[in-house]
């Protein structure tokens, strides 16, 4: 079973997401630190744009004799008043630019390095989902798998590209704007400064709440993803059984739960902005009343106060809206947390260090007291052994569900023998790379699944360097290749999305066709076909005995034509494996001709 990685106590699950996201950081660290650049300087201009207004009303209308500091404006004014204002209305137009060319610089960088760590982050997350076994896999539902790599890395993204770097430039904006207050007056400054405990206790409170319905929320949005996948991939089946309103009710209750959770979100997120509008009024007007006193007792220069009311009503913008990003923040530390489930999973499933690439395979096979039972299920197996010999082909039979594709699926390591040893050539299956062991054998799998791709593609998914003349060598082996060039198409006929185009008996024989196409050094069929009439099944089992002559061939099925062509067969029973070829041989000789022996 996966468990998520065995962590010292206190350790997070965050683990793998921090480690990831550190060597990300540290590979875009130029882009990154160009961004914050920018930044502090699109910051920098923003606490200059209300100087100019304050030079206007100070020293070009009321004449107030320049401090020591703005000296250097001495030429300026002594111009004339007419020739100051048009230099200052000009340094009011140049600041805002370059607070424009600054913030785009910055957005782009972000947004740039943001796009690119998701981009790396979903690669990871989907070749790690591809190494987790089979048994992960039968346990999770594939719409939510869905939305942690589509949905969940996009609010990642965001909060890497654009939230966190919003939220550093508000920080910078409201530490600067305060020390520019503190500089000028600070009985002013504290007034304004009284506020803001209050307002982030409050935002401390409230976004408690929203990351609590924000994990809800995501979870909520998980199910609802689940169950429209599974619909939509059935619904064939729900269509003929008529029960679109059984779906459609089912499908309202998670869309409800998923609309309610959302509410409850909204709701949360929207006090918060409520709450930093009402206490900035309390700021502005406390900064009006002492400001305007201070300024009619001379204590105030009527620039000066015009400065810190811009700075007032500026600077619980950003609060505002470190607020609002708080709330983001909280629905990105959800999808952070779905995500970090998935990267902390342990591989079931791993390649031994000392793991040797298989080259070629001789085919001989052999099951050594093996036992396997899935999850909270008895036993499959229970000290099943048997050994096929190299160059044999092998029917293995046996009634439906007594674990004959569980044979199979130990034996190409998709799940791990859990006592007893699999062995091929005299080496245990986990002393191959689990790649080069699959690419050496071929394998039908019961379920007959195609992509959405042409057939030429399908085929060739077995061997992507595969030649035309190999493609079309394997469909006729697999009696494939008549249907398939009576196709419009051809075999540039687009499937459908797992084959829905084709029928069940066409599907299986572009199965068949891909996975001879592999020249497999052990061939695995399970139930090839199940889906056709009698007479191809009778030529498909020709063109594969000759395909794999004096190659490994096992045949799966609870029932077959005739056993004359194996050299043995095995039948699996009670978990155990056992040579019944003897009394197959026997019941041909009483028939005469070996025509519908029946194997279960």
């Amino acid at each position: 079973m996966l468990t998520p990685k065995r962590i010292r106590p206190g350790a997070s699950i965050h683990r793998p997401l921090r480690h990831f996201a550190r060597r990300q950081l540290l590979h875009h660290r130029r882009s990154i630190a160009a961004a914050f650049v920018s930044l502090g300087a699109a910051v920098l201009m923003d606490l200059l744009a209300p100087w100019p207004i304050k030079i206007v009303v100070d020293h070009v209308l009321l004449h107030h004799p320049l401090p020591h500091t703005l000296q250097w404006l001495q030429s300026l004014l002594a111009a004339g008043p007419v020739l100051a204002l048009a230099a200052l209305a000009a340094s009011i137009a140049l600041l805002a630019l370059l607070s424009g060319v600054f913030a785009y610089a910055q957005s782009y960088l972000s947004a740039k390095v943001g796009h690119q760590i998701v981009y790396a982050l979903r690669r990871e997350l989907f070749s790690h989902l591809q190494r987790l076994s089979l048994s992960f896999h039968t346990r999770a539902r594939s719409g939510e798998l869905l939305t942690k790599v589509a949905s969940d890395t996009n609010l990642l993204r965001d909060a890497l590209a654009d939230w966190a770097v919003k939220a550093v430039a508000e920080v910078l904006f409201v530490v600067g704007v305060l020390s520019v207050m503190f500089a000028m007056n600070w009985r002013l400054a504290l007034v304004v400064l009284a506020t803001l405990p209050l307002l982030f206790l409050m935002m401390m409170h409230l976004n408690r709440k929203i990351r609590l319905s924000a994990r809800a929320q995501r979870k909520q949005e998980g199910r609802l993803v689940s169950r429209l996948n599974e619909v939509l991939s059935s619904i064939s089946l729900v269509q003929a059984f008529g029960r679109e309103s059984y779906e459609q009710a089912r499908f309202d209750i998670e869309s409800t739960n998923s609309l309610e959770a959302g509410l409850t979100s909204a709701r949360t997120s929207a006090a918060v902005s409520k709450a930093v509008g009402v206490i900035s009024a309390l700021g502005m007007a406390g900064t009006v009343l002492v400001g305007g006193v201070m300024a009619v007792r001379n204590q105030l220069t009527p620039g000066e106060l015009l400065i810190f009311i811009a700075y007032v009503s500026s600077i619980y913008k950003p609060i505002r809206d470190l607020g609002k990003l708080w709330a983001k923040f909280s629905r990105a530390q959800a999808s952070a947390e779905r995500v970090a489930e998935i990267l902390s999973l342990d591989p079931e499933i791993r390649d031994r260090q000392d793991a040797k690439v298989a080259q070629q395979l001789r085919g001989d096979i052999e099951f050594r007291d093996v036992s396997f039972s899935y999850e909270g299920q008895p036993p499959v197996l229970d000290g099943a052994s048997f050994r096929i010999h190299a160059g044999e082909q092998v029917a293995l039979i046996g009634k439906s569900g007594a674990g004959k594709s569980t044979l199979v699926s130990l034996l190409l390591r998709l799940y791990e023998a859990q006592g007893g040893a699999v062995l091929i050539d005299g080496q245990p299956v986990n002393a191959y790379t689990r790649e080069s062991l699959r690419q050496r054998i071929g394998i039908l799998l019961q379920d007959t699944i195609l992509t959405g791709a042409t057939i030429r593609e399908n085929i060739a998914y077995g061997r992507r360097d595969a030649s035309e003349a190999q493609i079309e060598q394997a469909a006729r082996q697999a009696c494939a290749h008549g249907f398939i060039e009576a196709l419009a198409d051809g075999y540039d006929a687009v499937v459908g999305e797992r084959g829905c185009t084709l029928s069940g008996g066409q599907r299986q024989r572009i199965c068949l066709a891909r996975a001879l196409i592999k020249a497999p050094d052990v061939l695995i069929l399970d139930e090839p076909t199940s889906a056709v009439d009698a007479f191809t099944a009778a030529v498909i089992d020709q063109a594969v005995s000759a395909a794999q002559l004096g190659k490994t061939l096992i045949v799966i099925g609870h029932q077959f034509a005739s056993l004359q062509r194996f050299d043995r067969v095995l039948e699996l029973i009670d978990g155990r494996v056992r040579d019944v070829t003897a009394r197959y041989r026997l019941a041909v000789g009483d028939c005469g001709d070996g025509s519908d022996v029946k194997a279960s």
